[in-house]
């Protein structure tokens, strides 16, 4: 059970519902997390950055590779939420995680966020020089902070208890 309820529309704040206003019309309905996330308009906005810099890494890494990037900070971080929400999308495009044939470049971001979830302070050296072969370092200083922000999005979902929206509970069961 959730430790924060979610807030739903019609109990916000007039400032608050001006702000799911505009959330909803650019990008759709709140989830569970958004709807906690909520009740701090700040800690909202905050984690919502996680957007505009998703769309700045995929610009030059990919769709797939930033859901590998994603499915693979979560599921090595235990977060039941974030690891379903990425569970689902690999399913639904019939992707096997678990035996998928990886680009190199897949596979290093895969390694680097597994890294960061480990042990952020031991990054291999080596690790750093596969990274600046494939990218420059402003890409690389966009794919970590995105990194951090998707791991603040674990911790907030494993912290908070958020529950599971409805639609992905059917891919908690599926292998």
């Amino acid at each position: 059970m959730a430790y924060i309820s979610q807030l739903k529309y019609e109990d916000a704040p007039d400032k608050t519902k001006k702000v799911i206003d505009e959330w909803v019309k650019k990008h759709g309905p709140l989830t569970n997390m958004k709807e906690t996330l909520i009740h701090s308009i700040p800690a909202f906005h905050a984690l919502m950055e996680w957007f505009p810099l998703e769309e700045e890494i995929e610009s030059f890494l990919g769709e797939r590779a930033v859901n590998f990037f994603c499915y693979a900070i979560s599921t090595t971080n235990d977060c039941l939420l974030c690891s379903v929400f990425f569970k689902k999308i690999l399913d639904d495009a019939n992707i096997d995680f678990e035996h998928f044939d990886f680009t190199e470049e897949e596979k290093l971001l895969i390694e680097y966020g597994q890294g960061m979830v480990k042990d952020a302070n031991n990054i291999p050296e080596e690790l750093f020089k596969k990274l600046k072969e494939k990218w420059s370092e402003e890409q690389i200083v966009a794919i970590t902070a995105f990194a951090t922000i998707m791991i603040a999005t674990n911790l907030i979902n494993k912290t908070l208890q958020i529950e599971l929206d409805e639609e992905l509970i059917p891919y908690t069961k599926r292998k």
